[in-house]
């Protein structure tokens, strides 16, 4: 790639105000020029180097080159190019008959810790590894519960990680239910969680605990509606029920 179109190519990315959303628009414009670059002999990494410049995520670039590749040559493809195609493609660059794409996109997948596929494997692994402690540190406390996989089972589509056989409760609040989140918990996250899951735990199982491990804005424990409580650790203050006497026993964990 000549100097000239490369310092062309930056300025209209610098000068690009409106949001985020058109960034497609200026991606469909590059990528002829990255059809130039291999074409020119540019050693393996444009997209790589491309997605910098733009301060776009690799895999995400190289998704959106994937679907504009194959609607320009849907000759190329043996089945009809819909989303579902193109990630199936994004797991298994193999699949991509051309050679030069399929590894540039590879190398986008593979160096790509924020977002795809490798993401993702890493966000439901620490997902998993946390999920796995909240329940020892449930059992080391003999609290009888079920997991998530025990209520699908038996017919639930929504359900938290731990439901509770018998509530306990948190610094004098009742908790049914603990929601392990292996992440900091924000705003926005929080209240697409509230919407999407922590509403309809409530509603089935009472209130209920949710614990962001890594943290959360102190602003969210006052726009809960006494549905749940937050925590950012497994709880000590805890006062188990025992069906068999009248009063409450605490416990120390």
């Amino acid at each position: 790639m000549k100097v000239e179109l490369y310092n062309e190519i930056l300025e209209e990315i610098k000068s690009f105000s409106g949001p985020g959303r058109k960034c497609g628009l200026y991606l469909q414009e590059k990528f002829p020029r990255y059809n130039n670059a291999v074409k020119a002999g540019e050693d393996v990494g444009v997209m790589m180097r491309l997605a910098s410049e733009v301060d776009l995520s690799p895999a995400l670039l190289a998704r959106i080159i994937l679907e504009k590749y194959y609607e320009k040559h849907p000759e190329k493809s043996t089945e009809p190019v819909t989303k579902g195609f193109i990630t199936k493609l994004m797991k298994d660059t193999t699949l991509i008959k051309d050679k030069d794409l399929a590894y540039e996109v590879y190398l986008c997948v593979i160096y790509d810790d924020q977002y795809g596929s490798i993401s993702d494997c890493i966000k439901h692994s620490i997902g998993q590894e946390y999920e796995l402690r909240l329940q020892r540190m449930v059992k080391d406390l003999n609290i009888a519960f079920r997991d998530e996989e025990h209520l699908r089972r038996h017919g639930y589509d929504k359900t938290p990680d731990i439901k509770l056989e018998i509530p306990i409760a948190v610094d004098g609040f009742v908790v049914n239910w603990i929601e392990s989140k292996a992440l900091f918990g924000d705003e926005e996250g929080h209240n697409t969680y509230f919407k999407d899951q922590y509403l309809s735990y409530w509603n089935r199982f009472g209130p209920g605990l949710v614990i962001y491990w890594f943290g959360f804005v102190e602003t969210l424990e006052l726009h809960n509606e006494k549905c749940i409580i937050i925590r950012e650790d497994f709880p000590t203050n805890i006062t188990l029920m025992d069906p068999t006497s009248i009063e409450p026993h605490p416990v120390t964990s």
